[in-house]
């Protein structure tokens, strides 16, 4: 990607080699919904490294379970056991980067909300190393990137990207910038009111209907990441050889059947919370080529 020459976001919170405490709670469960398409904005993606894989044990690997209703993860399982030291230099760049990717997502909501006569928040992006505080409580850099739709906030260790290219096998700056805008996607679904939708509906059915909205929603965020694609390569032109596959292959390297494969080596369908490596990548490379929002809606799809 061409993008050292991109304006950056004043939206950077850098709190990295602080710390926190605390814990969030459990989210609930719910009913199928569809994807609003108007009407009135609503809300809407731990202390200690062990107390956080017990509570994932328990909620079958789900970090939204831990984050609340509407909070996003890349990933349902820890791809870090501790926290990795990244030169100075090597991490000036990359602030640099996550500042100048999140300038694009703001410039691509923004119009698009206009749209549909709606004012788009823009989010913050939080820089942490090891753990940080949220609105939804603590989390350890071993979660991966997430969202926050407490406080409306991403979060991201910067050494997540040392893994995502070193133990996941997607590397390349497309690869990382995808990370990004796949969490800004699920801060898309807050402020449509999709993710309170979600929460709410997941309250009436069991544990298995309701990781299959959890499901349809992290596929939603993966198109969503696809529209800004899209529309910041239109404006920017930015994109060069091998970009796009990058990103596809970021998808595919965090789906749950891939992560459930490499972490326990068998794969579990119904404890699934994110999507296929399969779906993660055709939903993202619909948002890309289609640039629409009614593109994706993942609730009404009859399939995934």
């Amino acid at each position: 990607m061409r993008w050292r020459q991109g304006p950056r976001s004043d939206n950077i919170e850098d709190r990295r080699g602080q710390g926190g405490g605390g814990f969030g709670f459990p989210a609930g469960r719910g009913r199928r919904i569809r994807i609003p398409s108007g009407g009135r904005r609503g809300g809407m993606g731990i202390g200690g490294i062990i107390v956080v894989l017990v509570l994932m044990w328990f909620f079958g690997g789900d970090i939204g379970q831990i984050l609340g209703p509407g909070g996003g993860g890349l990933t349902q399982a820890p791809t870090q056991t501790q926290t990795q030291t990244i030169p100075q230099g090597q991490a000036d760049e990359m602030k640099a980067f996550v500042s100048t990717i999140l300038k694009s997502t703001e410039d691509v909501w923004h119009p698009l909300f206009r749209s549909m006569n709606r004012t788009y928040k823009e989010p913050k992006l939080v820089l942490f190393t090891g753990y940080v505080t949220s609105a939804c409580g603590n989390a350890q850099s071993a979660m991966g990137p997430f969202y926050c739709p407490a406080d409306q906030k991403v979060y991201i260790d910067l050494s997540f990207y040392n893994d995502l290219k070193n133990k996941l096998g997607a590397p390349g700056d497309f690869a990382q910038a995808y990370v990004i805008a796949h969490e800004v996607g699920h801060h898309v679904q807050t402020l449509l009111g999709i993710a309170t939708t979600v929460q709410r509906a997941r309250q009436s059915v069991g544990r298995t209907e309701g990781n299959r909205l959890l499901v349809r929603m992290e596929l939603q965020a993966d198109c969503l990441a696809g529209i800004w694609a899209n529309a910041s390569q239109k404006a920017r032109n930015w994109l060069e050889k091998g970009d796009i596959e990058e990103g596809l292959n970021a998808a595919s390297a965090i789906g749950d059947d891939r992560l459930q494969r490499q972490s326990q080596g068998r794969v579990v369908p119904e404890s699934f919370t994110h999507g296929t490596s399969a779906q993660r990548v055709r939903w993202f490379k619909r948002g890309m080529q289609t640039g629409k929002l009614e593109a994706c809606d993942t609730f009404r799809a009859r399939e995934l």
